[in-house]
């Protein structure tokens, strides 16, 4: 039986074998005028692949939830993080899209060798990181990362929903759709909100 210490190309999507255990990190909510911006960083496991990974954005929400659990079952760790909507004001939402990803990394049960996250910036670590430019499409681990950090920014509209139902984040999850922004302007800007956005901005008068 192979070590879990070295994870196959074909798992990460690379070309050669990487000593350590590797993390995939990704956020999700980084656009909406609500709610805070969720990040997970997941170490899967190679004993125990899991067949159907890929970007969130490609997959559909029922799938997403299924694929959800199977990766919180199957995968060595993985750790879901936040930066509040407060966080995003304060800092901006690259500052604190960074931070809930250091906040995932260091969250994780084991300690990764090395980190790959999706996009082309990487949070402050302790460990080697890789940016890797459409890592939710190319690396298994980014995949699964992403679909945590989808499906529980997704979890977190519900609940938001049920809080204030007037602005129907169960449907645009915090996106400046033409009803959010009409909700906006009818009832103004609720807790959630985030007011260093301009939309937000304009109506809240900050």
């Amino acid at each position: 039986m192979r070590s879990r210490k070295f994870l196959r190309a074909e798992q990460l999507g690379l070309a050669f074998d990487v000593p350590g255990l590797v993390a995939g990190v990704d956020e999700a909510g980084r656009g909406p005028l609500a709610g805070p911006v969720v990040a997970a960083a997941v170490i899967l496991d190679e004993l125990q692949p899991i067949k159907g990974l890929a970007d969130s954005k490609a997959l559909t929400a029922r799938r997403r939830e299924k694929l959800f659990d199977e990766i919180r079952a199957k995968a060595l760790c993985c750790c879901i993080a936040e930066a509040s909507a407060a966080e995003i004001d304060e800092i901006n939402i690259l500052q604190a899209t960074l931070l809930a990803m250091r906040r995932a990394v260091e969250g994780l049960r084991l300690k990764p060798a090395k980190v790959l996250v999706d996009g082309n910036r990487i949070p402050v670590l302790k460990v080697p990181a890789e940016a890797i430019v459409k890592g939710d499409a190319k690396v298994k681990a980014i995949s699964a990362a992403s679909i945590l950090a989808k499906v529980h920014r997704d979890r977190l509209c519900a609940a938001m929903h049920e809080a204030h139902p007037q602005y129907g984040f169960d449907g645009h999850k915090g996106y400046p759709t033409p009803e959010h922004l009409a909700a906006l302007r009818a009832h103004g800007a609720c807790p959630e909100h985030r007011r260093s956005f301009a939309p937000v901005r304009e109506v809240s008068g900050d």
